[in-house]
């Protein structure tokens, strides 16, 4: 047992790191086309799971994408609101990341005056998943 911050007990577990991200999606060949096609995210082999989906690798961590229409989870907005539920991808060059986008009719939003001190841009996947790429995050 060890003290958190407020000086509660509390049990000590060692989380070395995160493994994978789920998503659903409703349409397994619009969403790998997304993420393999458009974002070049390298495709995983993915065990005869019983239900649909893919699996991609995104530096040492995956993304696994469940197709799942009845998700309470799923976005009916196509409004991209930076602070509802999202996921971040590092890039490299943030103006070419945005020309690319741009020319794919990616639906998009910049954040480039942010407080946290790097570029953003929120993007959607088909499914109305939110996906912050930033440039420059320490």
């Amino acid at each position: 047992m060890v003290k958190n911050l407020k000086g509660v007990m509390k049990p000590m577990i060692k989380i070395t790191g995160l493994h994978h991200l789920s998503i659903a999606i409703t349409n397994l060949e619009k969403s790998k086309y997304f993420y393999g096609e458009i974002l070049g995210l390298p495709e995983l082999r993915r065990p005869n799971f019983d239900f649909e989906g893919a699996w991609y690798q995104v530096g040492n961590q995956q993304l696994h994408l469940i197709v799942f229409p009845e998700s309470k989870t799923l976005r009916k907005s196509e409004e991209i609101i930076t602070v509802d539920s999202h996921f971040a991808l590092e890039v490299t060059d943030y103006q070419q990341t945005l020309a690319y986008l741009t020319k794919h009719d990616v639906p998009l939003v910049e954040n480039i005056g942010t407080k946290s001190g790097f570029k953003q841009i929120f993007c959607l996947d088909p499914d109305q998943n939110i996906i912050e790429m930033n440039f420059g995050a320490k």
